[in-house]
């Protein structure tokens, strides 16, 4: 694989986790979808950068990897949102799906089943938290329990309000503890949904993925955009801060969460941990085996 060359590096004009993170001012009904925030090249030069990065994530992970093997538990927990055809399935497949898997904890979050019901919202979230040294999933996450709720009235306004305050403090008590946390946002437009779900009814090979539940929830997606404003605005703080990505343009979204990952793990400061055991010796001890 050719390594990272002058003009790759050069595409990024901001990098992504300056120009993606969300600020005081950031406005989900502002969105252009299928705008490249930061990044100045077109497909062709997406996909390749991307080959190369993913060859840097896979390098970084596996020092955090190997530094979790040895007893650190520092961890990263990417925390994917969106509605269906976002792209969270994708971004794991192509992003995730560049590093060791050995070092990675994905959980999915999809309606809390009956067990999970008879506990605090936050107790599946809990169990599913990655182990030191590996990089956590969230494929939606507790911030279900803020938008969905919220938008289709499941449970009471003065029963999710506080729950902002809630996780607000959980991802504190998460940070302390040493998991860097990478909340990524993931819009796409009603025209662009609307093609990928006509996708997966036009391909046999793709029906598996569609969900008539998807055409009825288009049409709360005003409501979808109020409830994610409202969640950017209550819990993007310094410790776990939002990333919101235009999502229009898939090659786009998954370049920008690769980015964002790199930074994440090279804020570690990650090295190599030493050998616990006389390597000199080893040595010797091989050579007469």
């Amino acid at each position: 694989m050719a390594k990272h060359s002058k003009k790759s590096k050069n595409l990024w004009s901001t990098p992504a986790a300056e120009i993606l993170r969300a600020t005081d001012d950031t406005r989900i009904d502002d969105i252009d979808f299928a705008r490249t925030p930061g990044f100045d090249g077109k497909k062709v030069d997406g996909q390749a950068l991307l080959a190369e990065r993913g060859e840097v994530l896979s390098g970084l992970q596996e020092k955090l990897y190997a530094n979790g093997r040895t007893g650190d538990l520092r961890s990263i927990l990417l925390v994917l949102q969106g509605m269906d055809t976002a792209g969270k399935g994708g971004m794991v497949r192509h992003v995730i799906g560049m590093v060791d898997p050995q070092g990675v904890d994905l959980a999915s979050f999809g309606v809390p089943t009956k067990e999970e019901r008879e506990h605090h919202y936050l107790w599946r979230i809990r169990n599913a938290l990655p182990r030191g040294g590996r990089i956590g999933v969230f494929d939606r996450s507790h911030y279900e329990d803020v938008l969905v709720v919220a938008v289709h009235d499941l449970v009471p306004r003065e029963v999710w309000e506080p729950r902002f305050d809630e996780i607000n403090a959980f991802e504190k008590e998460l940070s302390d503890a040493g998991t860097l946390i990478v909340k990524v946002a993931l819009f796409v437009s009603p025209e662009e949904q609307r093609s990928r779900l006509q996708e997966r009814l036009d391909r046999p090979d793709k029906h598996w993925k569609y969900n008539p539940g998807d055409v009825t929830e288009r049409g709360f997606l005003p409501q979808y955009r109020t409830a994610y404003q409202r969640v950017v605005d209550r819990t993007n703080t310094e410790y776990a801060p939002w990333n919101v990505i235009p999502a229009d343009k898939k090659w786009y979204a998954r370049l920008a969460v690769t980015e964002l990952l790199i930074d994440a793990l090279e804020k570690l400061e990650l090295d190599w941990p030493p050998a616990d055991f006389d390597v000199e010796v080893e040595k010797k001890r091989l050579a007469e085996s």
